[in-house]
């Protein structure tokens, strides 16, 4: 008698731990994939507001090189979505108004300030796709391959922008260190919301 009671246990109990890691890996997975098409809709944003200031000058077709890597980028991120069925964050307005504003604007300050911008945004990314990794890893990397080297590659690129950035001056920016802590404390704070909303 006592036999059954303990399979029937074990049976309940190995469902219910499963369910709980099906659940956490969900959640994981609605977070990375919203966040992250969060950060390269903003980026595209970014680049179409500083190429609308800067496209007709000597780095108008890096910007645009650039520019169309995060475009690539924010399609995955789009079709990750669908797969997924991972909802956007509520706040995509409010990201397209201000990645477009902070591109444009660092661009009429010059083209230093529009690096430094690319510096400030791609040294934060980098960061984050390397945190993001380090979850993925953690849950099950070999269930998440795919997100793991799109999430990977994508950085990489991030991070070739960010070096970009710097070989065309952007600490030349005036007031480089003051603009590039403002820039990243916004990019921190919309990756924190993005994460929620």
């Amino acid at each position: 008698m006592l036999q059954p009671r303990l399979k029937t246990l074990f049976f309940v109990c190995r469902n219910v731990s499963t369910t709980l890691k099906d659940a956490k890996t969900k959640a994981l997975l609605d977070k990375v994939i919203r966040v992250d098409h969060a950060g390269e809709f903003g980026a595209d944003c970014i680049y179409a507001g500083q190429y609308a200031v800067l496209g007709k000058s000597a780095v108008g077709p890096l910007i645009k090189e650039m520019w169309e890597e995060e475009k690539e980028h924010r399609a995955k991120f789009e079709q990750l979505m669908a797969d997924n069925r991972v909802r956007p964050t509520a706040l995509l307005p409010l990201w397209n108004i201000a990645g477009f504003a902070l591109g444009a604007a660092t661009a009429l300050m010059g083209k230093e300030a529009a690096m430094a911008c690319t510096v400030a945004v791609e040294d934060v990314i980098g960061d984050h796709y390397n945190s993001q990794i380090r979850e993925i890893v953690e849950d099950d990397p070999e269930k998440h391959k795919d997100l793991l080297e799109t999430v990977k590659k994508f950085r990489d690129e991030e991070l070739h922008h960010h070096d970009i950035g710097l070989e065309h001056d952007a600490e030349k920016a005036p007031f480089y260190n003051v603009l590039s802590q403002a820039i990243k404390i916004g990019c921190k704070g919309a990756i924190w919301v993005s994460e929620r909303i």
